[in-house]
């Protein structure tokens, strides 16, 4: 993903953090759209860490720190909106199941959007109440940290497993079916 600009220089970015099960999915997801300059994949909205330290994707699993898989997002609102991110969030997981997506289940596969401004979550609680049932948790960001190397990328760097064939590839094809005008120039 290239560096965007705009006429008068570097685009000014925007940063959303969601968390919407599995972040091997929501990167894939988020990477295929037009103004999303970067995805990142990490833990966000749980307790600091012992000592300092990123909390580990064991640590995470376990339950116990609080955090959530999550991504964090760094877009330009010229392009795409927080609100269509959102709209894209809602449509591409299942924000009706509390601490569960698919077969991952456990609190850090929450639905949950923390946003970084007010005008982020008045746009969230809107977008959630269009959403029947919706469980999502709408929470301040205070923190995110990075996934581990082998998790960046995970979709691209491993097609051929089933689990990218199985439960990823069904959500990308979803994307392109619901938001086509979305989609990044070589996609659409």
């Amino acid at each position: 993903m290239g560096k965007a600009t705009l006429a008068g220089g570097p685009a000014r970015l925007a940063t959303a953090t969601l968390a919407g099960g599995c972040f091997w999915c929501t990167e894939a997801i988020f990477k295929h759209l037009k103004g999303v300059i970067t995805v990142d994949p990490g833990y966000s909205g749980g307790n600091p860490p012992a000592g300092g330290k990123n909390p580990t994707y064991g640590q995470i699993c376990s339950g116990t720190t609080g955090h959530a898989e999550a991504i964090l997002i760094k877009f330009d609102p010229k392009i795409i909106s927080y609100e269509k991110l959102l709209e894209v969030f809602f449509k591409l997981h299942d924000s009706t199941t509390l601490n569960r997506q698919g077969n991952n289940v456990g609190t850090e596969y929450r639905s949950a959007i923390f946003y970084h401004t007010e005008e982020q979550k008045k746009i969230a609680e809107e977008q959630k109440a269009k959403t029947q049932g919706s469980v999502t948790q709408i929470v301040p960001f205070t923190n995110f940290y990075p996934a581990e190397n082998y998790h960046k990328n995970y979709y691209d760097q491993n097609r051929q497993l089933p689990y990218c064939q199985l439960v990823i590839d069904p959500k990308i094809q979803k994307l392109s079916k619901l938001f086509p005008k979305s989609l990044r120039e070589s996609e659409g």
